[in-house]
């Protein structure tokens, strides 16, 4: 219990200490008008409140991430609290606040053009590739679970098909329309619910005086699985996700002015990283490692989930909770799809204006989805896993590349890049549904690569100054108001 609730404090205190820091190493210009206003367009390019955005921040980056992920992650301990905090506090925090303000600065632009644009242009395309993947699979990912929720409650009179099918059409609605008409309105719905799912099952925890174990730093795990790099690709949303790096633009693109983007980046990232916590201490407090595995293998991680609700909450309250939870995953999967449209539209450089055009973006991607919908969902989880972080490392080294080019303290972002690209290239080395080495060599093989891309940072880093200073081709750090070329 102790630690649960120094957990809690811990991310709350962070917000307003380590939070503040990134801020003003980022350095906050308020006179800077944002692309809300300067590329104003009425679909994507929307000023909204920073209430408003915060909100649908949050509801763009859970998903189902900071539930079924620390679900799973709790099979190996309380080991998971001290990932959910730290990650959240130094890597995942950090790699939301410095992509969404780096994209504002940008035009809004997405992780593929900023890629492209501090790495070097063969970055676009590869992260253009690994963005599309992990949305498409996030959207496809997020259609199966909440119908498998929602067709579990209905049973008998609405089958998880039906669920698909009216989620999906939802979902087209949410791609193709402007971002205030849809997304914009229903979110402070969806936010009281799913404010009520987490509360809920944290107070519940707590009064009803269930036993939340104490840090331990040993491996609970039933089969005695690898704390790494599992545990790190197991939870990612409720600590560091490459997913919210595209999502981020979405936001950058609404935002009235510099100074919201630690409540509307950093914050919201913290708030997960609380609902993490939550989940993870309701699977270890009310089932034992045995039996969630067990559980896991049977009714999987939805099924734990009603089980969770209703155990604590009671049939009635417990299926609102339930609601709360179906609400992440159609939250993220809606603007999965949007962002996949709009990463489209920015690559292939067709305005989004007329709805036509979005619809010759979108339909090819919902039917390569509904196709994706047909394989086993593991399958789609573990590779969404190591896509997902894969997306992260890359952010982080752009946010890095970002803060070095302007002479700032960009080891808060190289430190955190460094550890998931050593995290990722370990588990693709050893899973089998990468190249099924052994670990023992899979921890070579990615020290190796690591220390490589480390050195290939550092090489573009001077390249890039040397460029700058020799006056040959002045690097533009950002665009719109305030422009001005590296020192």
């Amino acid at each position: 219990m102790i630690t649960f609730l120094v957990s809690i404090v811990l991310l709350i205190v962070a917000y307003f200490t380590y939070g503040k820091y990134v801020e003003k190493v980022f350095g906050v210009k308020e006179e800077r008008k944002t692309p809300a206003y300067t590329l104003a367009d009425g679909v994507d390019y929307v000023p909204m409140s920073k209430n408003k955005n915060s909100l649908i921040q949050l509801l763009n980056i859970a998903g189902v991430g900071p539930i079924f992920g620390p679900i799973m992650g709790a099979l190996y301990g309380p080991i998971a609290f001290l990932w959910i905090v730290l990650g959240a506090i130094f890597a995942g925090a950090v790699h939301d606040y410095l992509t969404g303000m780096i994209s504002l600065r940008n035009k809004g632009a997405h992780l593929p053009d900023l890629a492209g644009k501090f790495l070097g242009k063969a970055f676009k395309h590869i992260v253009n590739v690994f963005a599309l993947l992990l949305l498409v699979l996030v959207g496809t990912v997020f259609v199966s679970s909440p119908a498998a929720l929602l067709g579990d409650l209905t049973k008998g009179w609405m089958s998880v098909g039906v669920w698909v099918i009216i989620i999906f059409a939802y979902y087209i609605l949410a791609t193709i329309l402007p971002v205030d008409k849809i997304i914009g309105r229903l979110y402070p719905i969806f936010g009281a619910l799913l404010l009520i799912s987490a509360v809920g099952i944290g107070g519940a925890l707590l009064i009803q005086g269930y036993t939340i174990p104490e840090l331990s730093f040993q491996n609970m795990h039933p089969d005695n699985l690898p704390i790494f790099p599992l545990l790190f690709l197991t939870i990612s949303c409720g600590a560091l996700s490459g997913f919210h790096a595209t999502q981020s633009p979405i936001i950058s693109r609404t935002t009235q002015g510099e100074s919201q983007g630690r409540y509307i980046f950093y914050g919201m990232m913290i708030a997960e990283a609380i609902i993490a916590m939550i989940w993870a201490a309701a699977a270890m407090s009310i089932f034992n490692g045995q039996d969630l595995n067990t559980l896991l293998n049977t009714v999987g991680t939805a099924g734990i989930v009603k089980e969770v609700s209703v155990t604590t909450l009671g049939a009635v309250v417990g299926t609102i909770a339930v609601l709360g939870v179906v609400v992440l995953p159609i939250t993220s999967g809606d603007t999965a799809f949007r962002s996949a449209r709009m990463i489209i539209a920015d690559y292939i450089g067709m305005a989004q204006k007329k709805i036509s055009k979005r619809f010759v973006i979108a339909i090819p991607m919902f039917v390569i989805s509904i196709a994706l919908t047909q394989v086993d969902f593991t399958i789609l989880w573990r590779y969404f896993s190591w896509a997902n972080q894969s997306t992260a490392a890359i952010a982080l080294w752009v946010c890095a590349m970002y803060l070095a080019l302007q002479k700032k303290n960009f080891w808060i972002a190289a430190i955190p890049a460094t550890f998931i690209t050593m995290a990722t290239f370990t588990y693709i080395f050893n899973a089998k549904i990468g190249f099924n080495l052994s670990m023992q060599t899979s921890y070579i093989a990615a020290i190796v690569v690591t220390v490589i891309i480390i050195i290939g940072f550092f090489w573009g880093l001077k390249r890039k100054l040397d460029a700058a200073e020799s006056g040959f081709k002045p690097i533009v750090l950002d665009d719109g108001l305030g422009t001005q070329p590296a020192k």
